[in-house]
Protein backbone atom coordinates (compact mmCIF):
# COMPACT_ATOMS: atom_id res chain seq x y z
CA UNK A 1 0.00 0.00 0.00
CA UNK A 2 1.29 3.55 -0.79
CA UNK A 3 -0.40 6.37 1.41
CA UNK A 4 0.54 10.19 0.27
CA UNK A 5 1.00 11.89 3.71
CA UNK A 6 0.87 15.13 2.19
CA UNK A 7 -2.20 16.23 -0.68
CA UNK A 8 -4.31 19.19 -0.75
CA UNK A 9 -7.13 19.92 -2.68
CA UNK A 10 -5.74 22.59 -4.96
CA UNK A 11 -8.20 22.05 -7.95
CA UNK A 12 -11.48 22.53 -5.50
CA UNK A 13 -14.32 24.03 -7.77
CA UNK A 14 -14.04 27.63 -8.84
CA UNK A 15 -17.10 28.54 -6.78
CA UNK A 16 -14.79 27.95 -3.30
CA UNK A 17 -12.41 30.77 -4.38
CA UNK A 18 -15.14 32.98 -5.52
CA UNK A 19 -16.80 32.79 -2.37
CA UNK A 20 -13.31 33.60 -0.66
CA UNK A 21 -12.73 36.55 -2.94
CA UNK A 22 -16.22 38.00 -2.01
CA UNK A 23 -15.04 37.47 1.59
CA UNK A 24 -11.57 39.25 1.38
CA UNK A 25 -13.90 42.34 -0.53
CA UNK A 26 -16.45 42.52 2.03
CA UNK A 27 -14.07 43.24 4.38
CA UNK A 28 -13.46 46.76 3.10
CA UNK A 29 -16.96 47.48 4.11
CA UNK A 30 -17.13 48.95 7.81
CA UNK A 31 -20.81 47.77 7.95
CA UNK A 32 -20.79 44.47 6.63
CA UNK A 33 -21.66 41.39 9.07
CA UNK A 34 -19.76 38.44 8.40
CA UNK A 35 -21.93 35.52 7.15
CA UNK A 36 -20.80 32.26 6.44
CA UNK A 37 -22.76 31.43 3.96
CA UNK A 38 -23.14 28.43 1.23
CA UNK A 39 -21.09 27.75 -2.06
CA UNK A 40 -23.16 26.06 -4.03
CA UNK A 41 -21.20 23.17 -5.07
CA UNK A 42 -22.15 19.87 -6.46
CA UNK A 43 -21.16 16.55 -6.15
CA UNK A 44 -20.35 15.97 -9.46
CA UNK A 45 -18.34 19.20 -10.06
CA UNK A 46 -15.93 17.56 -6.85
CA UNK A 47 -15.50 14.96 -8.74
CA UNK A 48 -14.77 16.43 -12.04
CA UNK A 49 -12.54 18.78 -10.35
CA UNK A 50 -10.51 15.35 -8.81
CA UNK A 51 -10.88 12.95 -11.94
CA UNK A 52 -8.70 14.77 -14.43
CA UNK A 53 -5.95 15.47 -11.85
CA UNK A 54 -5.59 13.65 -7.79
CA UNK A 55 -7.41 10.66 -8.88
CA UNK A 56 -5.57 10.63 -12.45
CA UNK A 57 -2.35 11.02 -10.55
CA UNK A 58 -3.11 8.49 -8.03
CA UNK A 59 -3.67 5.97 -10.96
CA UNK A 60 -0.80 6.97 -13.36
CA UNK A 61 2.30 7.17 -10.19
CA UNK A 62 0.29 3.95 -7.74
CA UNK A 63 -0.62 5.96 -5.00
CA UNK A 64 -3.34 4.22 -2.28
CA UNK A 65 -4.55 6.55 -0.70
CA UNK A 66 -4.10 10.32 -0.14
CA UNK A 67 -4.09 12.36 3.19
CA UNK A 68 -5.47 15.40 1.83
CA UNK A 69 -6.36 19.25 3.58
CA UNK A 70 -7.28 22.30 2.22
CA UNK A 71 -4.70 24.44 0.17
CA UNK A 72 -1.93 25.47 2.20
CA UNK A 73 -1.24 28.82 0.19
CA UNK A 74 -5.31 29.67 0.22
CA UNK A 75 -5.45 29.05 4.24
CA UNK A 76 -4.13 32.90 4.63
CA UNK A 77 -4.53 33.12 7.92
CA UNK A 78 -3.25 36.92 7.76
CA UNK A 79 -6.49 38.11 6.45
CA UNK A 80 -9.18 39.50 8.14
CA UNK A 81 -9.80 38.36 11.46
CA UNK A 82 -10.35 35.24 13.57
CA UNK A 83 -14.21 35.06 12.39
CA UNK A 84 -12.85 35.62 9.16
CA UNK A 85 -10.41 32.53 8.67
CA UNK A 86 -13.03 30.46 11.07
CA UNK A 87 -16.15 30.81 8.45
CA UNK A 88 -12.91 30.27 5.47
CA UNK A 89 -11.64 27.53 7.72
CA UNK A 90 -14.93 25.82 7.84
CA UNK A 91 -15.87 26.26 4.50
CA UNK A 92 -12.67 25.01 3.17
CA UNK A 93 -13.03 21.47 5.67
CA UNK A 94 -16.23 20.82 4.55
CA UNK A 95 -15.01 20.48 1.07
CA UNK A 96 -12.32 17.96 1.96
CA UNK A 97 -14.96 15.84 4.19
CA UNK A 98 -16.89 15.70 0.78
CA UNK A 99 -14.19 14.50 -1.04
CA UNK A 100 -13.63 11.67 1.60
CA UNK A 101 -17.04 10.83 1.65
CA UNK A 102 -17.33 10.53 -2.55
CA UNK A 103 -14.28 8.49 -2.86
CA UNK A 104 -13.49 7.16 1.24
CA UNK A 105 -11.04 4.39 -0.09
CA UNK A 106 -9.00 7.20 -1.95
CA UNK A 107 -9.15 10.53 0.58
CA UNK A 108 -9.10 10.71 4.39
CA UNK A 109 -9.11 14.06 6.14
CA UNK A 110 -6.67 16.43 7.27
CA UNK A 111 -8.08 19.80 8.77
CA UNK A 112 -6.95 23.81 8.18
CA UNK A 113 -7.50 25.59 11.75
CA UNK A 114 -9.00 29.02 11.85
CA UNK A 115 -5.91 30.75 12.72
CA UNK A 116 -5.70 34.07 13.02
CA UNK A 117 -2.62 36.65 14.02
CA UNK A 118 -2.34 37.25 17.85
CA UNK A 119 -5.44 35.14 18.73
CA UNK A 120 -5.09 32.12 20.96
CA UNK A 121 -4.59 28.50 19.22
CA UNK A 122 -7.25 28.12 21.87
CA UNK A 123 -9.79 29.33 19.27
CA UNK A 124 -9.04 26.03 16.79
CA UNK A 125 -10.15 23.73 19.46
CA UNK A 126 -13.82 23.95 18.44
CA UNK A 127 -12.97 22.93 14.32
CA UNK A 128 -10.43 20.88 15.16
CA UNK A 129 -12.44 19.09 17.58
CA UNK A 130 -15.58 19.24 14.74
CA UNK A 131 -13.33 17.52 11.93
CA UNK A 132 -12.29 14.82 14.01
CA UNK A 133 -15.50 13.62 16.00
CA UNK A 134 -18.11 14.47 13.36
CA UNK A 135 -15.86 14.18 9.80
CA UNK A 136 -13.48 11.36 10.60
CA UNK A 137 -10.54 13.60 9.99
CA UNK A 138 -6.79 12.53 11.21
CA UNK A 139 -4.82 15.31 11.60
CA UNK A 140 -4.11 18.91 11.30
CA UNK A 141 -2.13 21.38 9.09
CA UNK A 142 -1.39 23.86 11.84
CA UNK A 143 0.63 27.34 10.64
CA UNK A 144 3.42 28.73 12.68
CA UNK A 145 3.47 31.71 11.31
CA UNK A 146 -0.29 33.08 10.80
CA UNK A 147 1.03 36.63 10.26
CA UNK A 148 2.51 35.32 6.64
CA UNK A 149 6.16 35.87 6.81
CA UNK A 150 6.51 38.22 9.77
CA UNK A 151 6.42 36.02 12.17
CA UNK A 152 4.66 37.84 14.93
CA UNK A 153 3.14 34.62 17.40
CA UNK A 154 5.09 33.14 19.43
CA UNK A 155 7.29 30.37 18.81
CA UNK A 156 5.76 26.89 18.35
CA UNK A 157 7.40 25.72 21.82
CA UNK A 158 6.20 28.65 23.64
CA UNK A 159 2.78 27.75 26.45
CA UNK A 160 1.17 30.17 24.17
CA UNK A 161 0.19 26.92 22.21
CA UNK A 162 -0.40 24.99 24.65
CA UNK A 163 -3.98 24.38 24.81
CA UNK A 164 -4.29 23.31 21.36
CA UNK A 165 -1.55 20.65 21.92
CA UNK A 166 -3.77 19.25 25.27
CA UNK A 167 -6.40 19.07 22.54
CA UNK A 168 -4.09 17.12 19.75
CA UNK A 169 -2.94 14.36 22.34
CA UNK A 170 -6.48 13.90 23.65
CA UNK A 171 -7.57 13.44 20.16
CA UNK A 172 -4.89 11.28 19.23
CA UNK A 173 -4.22 13.78 16.26
CA UNK A 174 -0.69 15.21 14.54
CA UNK A 175 0.31 18.13 13.14
CA UNK A 176 1.46 18.98 9.82
CA UNK A 177 3.75 22.51 10.40
CA UNK A 178 2.60 24.13 7.49
CA UNK A 179 3.30 27.66 6.56
CA UNK A 180 0.66 29.76 3.82
CA UNK A 181 1.10 32.39 1.68
CA UNK A 182 3.61 34.78 1.99
CA UNK A 183 2.97 38.65 2.18
CA UNK A 184 6.88 39.87 2.72
CA UNK A 185 8.33 40.54 -0.46
CA UNK A 186 11.43 39.22 1.13
CA UNK A 187 10.14 35.58 0.65
CA UNK A 188 8.72 33.43 -2.01
CA UNK A 189 5.84 31.62 -0.95
CA UNK A 190 6.85 28.08 -1.88
CA UNK A 191 10.60 28.65 -2.74
CA UNK A 192 11.21 30.73 0.36
CA UNK A 193 8.53 30.86 2.62
CA UNK A 194 7.68 27.13 3.39
CA UNK A 195 11.48 26.19 3.51
CA UNK A 196 11.42 28.99 6.25
CA UNK A 197 8.92 27.29 8.00
CA UNK A 198 10.15 23.75 8.21
CA UNK A 199 13.25 24.89 8.66
CA UNK A 200 12.78 27.32 11.96
CA UNK A 201 9.90 24.98 13.29
CA UNK A 202 13.23 22.18 13.98
CA UNK A 203 14.73 24.58 15.71
CA UNK A 204 12.16 25.60 17.67
CA UNK A 205 12.11 22.17 18.47
CA UNK A 206 15.62 21.87 19.63
CA UNK A 207 15.88 24.74 21.91
CA UNK A 208 12.83 23.75 24.18
CA UNK A 209 11.58 20.50 26.21
CA UNK A 210 8.20 20.54 24.69
CA UNK A 211 7.92 16.81 24.05
CA UNK A 212 8.80 16.00 27.78
CA UNK A 213 5.59 18.42 28.35
CA UNK A 214 3.58 16.38 25.81
CA UNK A 215 5.53 13.15 24.95
CA UNK A 216 3.04 12.09 22.39
CA UNK A 217 2.79 14.64 20.55
CA UNK A 218 3.63 14.69 16.84
CA UNK A 219 4.22 16.81 14.14
CA UNK A 220 5.40 16.14 10.53
CA UNK A 221 7.91 18.49 8.75
CA UNK A 222 7.04 18.74 5.19
CA UNK A 223 8.90 18.98 2.52
CA UNK A 224 11.57 17.08 3.45
CA UNK A 225 12.08 19.20 6.49
CA UNK A 226 13.56 21.94 4.41
CA UNK A 227 17.23 22.98 4.99
CA UNK A 228 17.63 20.37 7.97
CA UNK A 229 18.49 16.71 6.97
CA UNK A 230 21.24 18.94 4.12
CA UNK A 231 22.59 20.69 7.35
CA UNK A 232 22.01 17.56 10.29
CA UNK A 233 25.73 17.99 11.28
CA UNK A 234 24.93 21.90 12.04
CA UNK A 235 21.71 20.93 13.65
CA UNK A 236 23.64 17.93 16.29
CA UNK A 237 26.75 20.42 16.85
CA UNK A 238 24.43 23.26 17.86
CA UNK A 239 22.16 21.05 20.42
CA UNK A 240 25.41 19.76 21.92
CA UNK A 241 26.80 23.23 22.21
CA UNK A 242 23.42 24.29 23.71
CA UNK A 243 24.10 21.44 26.35
CA UNK A 244 20.86 19.85 24.55
CA UNK A 245 20.18 15.92 24.43
CA UNK A 246 21.18 14.23 21.20
CA UNK A 247 18.53 14.77 18.09
CA UNK A 248 17.61 10.89 18.63
CA UNK A 249 16.23 11.21 21.95
CA UNK A 250 15.09 14.78 21.97
CA UNK A 251 13.03 14.86 19.01
CA UNK A 252 12.79 11.35 16.90
CA UNK A 253 9.78 9.87 18.32
CA UNK A 254 8.00 13.07 18.03
CA UNK A 255 9.30 14.79 15.04
CA UNK A 256 8.80 13.40 11.51
CA UNK A 257 9.61 14.39 7.46
CA UNK A 258 7.68 13.63 4.40
CA UNK A 259 9.45 12.88 0.77
CA UNK A 260 8.19 16.27 -0.69
CA UNK A 261 11.75 16.52 -2.05
CA UNK A 262 11.67 16.98 -5.72
CA UNK A 263 15.24 15.46 -7.42
CA UNK A 264 17.06 12.11 -6.86
CA UNK A 265 19.87 13.46 -5.22
CA UNK A 266 17.60 15.02 -2.64
CA UNK A 267 15.81 12.49 -1.60
CA UNK A 268 18.98 10.43 -1.64
CA UNK A 269 20.60 12.45 0.95
CA UNK A 270 16.95 12.36 2.80
CA UNK A 271 17.17 8.90 3.45
CA UNK A 272 20.64 8.85 4.17
CA UNK A 273 20.75 11.02 7.11
CA UNK A 274 17.14 10.62 8.39
CA UNK A 275 15.96 6.87 9.41
CA UNK A 276 13.32 5.40 7.26
CA UNK A 277 11.37 4.83 11.25
CA UNK A 278 10.93 8.76 10.52
CA UNK A 279 9.80 9.21 7.15
CA UNK A 280 6.42 9.46 5.50
CA UNK A 281 6.26 9.21 2.06
CA UNK A 282 4.63 12.45 0.10
CA UNK A 283 4.36 14.15 -2.77
CA UNK A 284 2.42 16.85 -2.24
CA UNK A 285 0.40 16.74 -5.95
CA UNK A 286 -0.77 18.50 -7.64
CA UNK A 287 1.10 21.47 -6.04
CA UNK A 288 4.26 23.51 -5.19
CA UNK A 289 6.31 22.15 -8.43
CA UNK A 290 4.01 20.63 -11.21
CA UNK A 291 6.20 20.57 -14.41
CA UNK A 292 8.18 18.28 -16.01
CA UNK A 293 11.91 18.05 -15.23
CA UNK A 294 13.54 18.17 -18.54
CA UNK A 295 16.59 15.98 -17.29
CA UNK A 296 14.33 13.00 -16.31
CA UNK A 297 11.21 13.70 -18.70
CA UNK A 298 9.43 12.98 -15.59
CA UNK A 299 7.32 14.93 -13.29
CA UNK A 300 9.16 16.48 -10.27
CA UNK A 301 6.06 15.81 -7.89
CA UNK A 302 6.43 11.62 -8.87
CA UNK A 303 8.15 10.95 -5.70
CA UNK A 304 7.80 7.04 -5.48
CA UNK A 305 9.89 6.94 -8.69
CA UNK A 306 12.95 8.59 -6.48
CA UNK A 307 11.98 5.79 -3.69
CA UNK A 308 11.90 3.22 -6.22
CA UNK A 309 14.83 4.08 -7.79
CA UNK A 310 17.21 3.82 -4.60
CA UNK A 311 18.42 -0.07 -4.39
CA UNK A 312 20.38 0.62 -1.13
CA UNK A 313 17.31 1.23 1.29
CA UNK A 314 15.76 -2.36 2.38
CA UNK A 315 12.32 -3.32 1.10
CA UNK A 316 11.69 -3.27 5.09
CA UNK A 317 12.29 0.33 5.40
CA UNK A 318 10.49 1.28 2.03
CA UNK A 319 7.75 -0.34 3.53
CA UNK A 320 7.26 1.79 6.47
CA UNK A 321 7.74 5.06 4.36
CA UNK A 322 5.09 4.14 2.36
CA UNK A 323 2.51 2.81 4.54
CA UNK A 324 3.79 2.06 7.98
CA UNK A 325 5.10 5.37 9.40
CA UNK A 326 1.61 6.21 9.02
CA UNK A 327 -0.07 3.79 11.17
CA UNK A 328 2.32 5.28 14.23
CA UNK A 329 1.78 9.05 13.12
CA UNK A 330 -1.56 8.97 12.34
CA UNK A 331 -3.22 6.56 15.30
CA UNK A 332 -6.76 7.20 14.17
CA UNK A 333 -5.95 6.39 10.57
CA UNK A 334 -5.99 2.32 10.98
CA UNK A 335 -9.47 3.48 12.79
CA UNK A 336 -10.95 5.87 9.51
CA UNK A 337 -9.18 4.63 6.23
CA UNK A 338 -10.99 2.09 4.22
CA UNK A 339 -8.28 -0.33 3.35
Amino acid sequence: MIIDCHGHYTTAPKQLEEWRKRQIAALEDAKHVPSKGSLGIDDDEIRASLEGAQLKLQRERGTDITIFSPRAMGMSHHIGDDTTSRHWSEHCNEMIHRVCVLYPEKFVGVCQLPQSPGVSPKNCIPELERCVKEFGFIGCNLNPDPSGGYWKDPPLTDKWWYPLYEKMVELEVPAMVHVSASCNPNFHGTGAHYINGDTTAFMQFITADLFRDFPTLKFIIPHGGGAVPYHWGRYRGLAQDMKRPPLKELLMNNVFFDTCVYHQPGIDLLLKVISADNVLFASEMVGAVKGVDPETGFNYDDTKRYIDAIDWVSKADKEKIFHGNVKKVYPRFARTAKR
